[in-house]
């Protein structure tokens, strides 16, 4: 069976992950896969392809900048009989040697998916600097996001941020506002987002409009996104001591 998508690869590595105590979250700051370990200091990071080639490799050592744990995933085809698919031996020295470790997940028709470690994450030959910066944005980002709503692997879909998600709570207080609308202290209070009055201002997906000073309401695109991304909302956090007005 032959995947027609890299996002396909996604749910067999992530389940695979969890099964040894991490936490995954998809299309992280570019990243395809992220995970998070409670007994580990620094993020796993895996990079997905349907094919093993040199864009991979060059993304794993991207990834590398920010992270000792990257990991490549490619499918492993019964069928295809391209050289990669014969040559799993050299192309796992290769990894060793970078430092990579090496995933493959084969799919079955009536089976589930078989995720194989041919090799594990090792300091390679020639290391690259860690950019520290880098890892705290992701993991910022990371823990900031209340669940995985992305998949990884993602090339055209709108991806769920932490940014976007705190907006969307601030919509979301926003329908309980009176009709000359709500203030940036109230929706600051109420959700428990520091820089609620930055989301208001700034208004990077069009669902906000200031119809005077210091009050603002929300836009038909705005409460279109609440429709769209009730999900997100159902499973995003309270601020602490207030309820959600999704639960009121």
């Amino acid at each position: 069976m032959t995947v027609q998508h890299e996002t396909e690869l996604y749910e067999p590595l992530k389940a695979f992950f969890e099964q040894h105590g991490y936490e995954i979250k998809g299309e992280v700051r570019n990243c395809d896969m992220v995970g998070v370990h409670p007994e580990k200091r620094e993020p796993l990071i895996v990079e997905m392809k349907k094919t093993f080639n040199l864009a991979l490799l060059l993304q794993g050592m991207e990834r590398q900048q920010m992270s000792s744990q990257v990991y490549l995933a490619v499918e492993r085809s019964r069928t295809k009989r391209g050289a990669v698919n014969q040559r799993w031996g050299e192309i796992t020295r290769l990894c060793r040697k970078l430092g990579f470790g090496l995933l493959t997940i084969t799919f079955f028709k009536t089976k589930k998916p078989f995720v194989e470690v041919l090799c594990e994450p090792e300091k390679p030959d020639a290391p690259l600097g860690f950019k520290k910066k880098r890892t705290e944005r992701l993991l910022y980002e990371f823990h900031e996001r209340s669940g995985d709503y992305n998949i990884g692997g993602s090339s055209r879909a709108k991806l769920m941020t932490a940014y976007r998600e705190k907006a969307l709570r601030v919509a979301l207080a926003m329908t309980s506002a009176p009709p000359e609308g709500a203030s940036p202290a109230s929706l600051r209070d109420l959700t428990g987002i520091g820089n609620a009055a930055a989301i208001l201002r700034n208004n990077y997906y069009g669902w906000f409009e200031r119809i005077g000073r210091g009050r603002y309401v929300l836009t038909p695109a705005g409460k279109e996104s609440l429709n769209l991304y009730a999900g997100v909302l159902e499973t995003a956090p309270s601020s602490a001591g207030n309820p959600s007005p999704l639960k009121r």
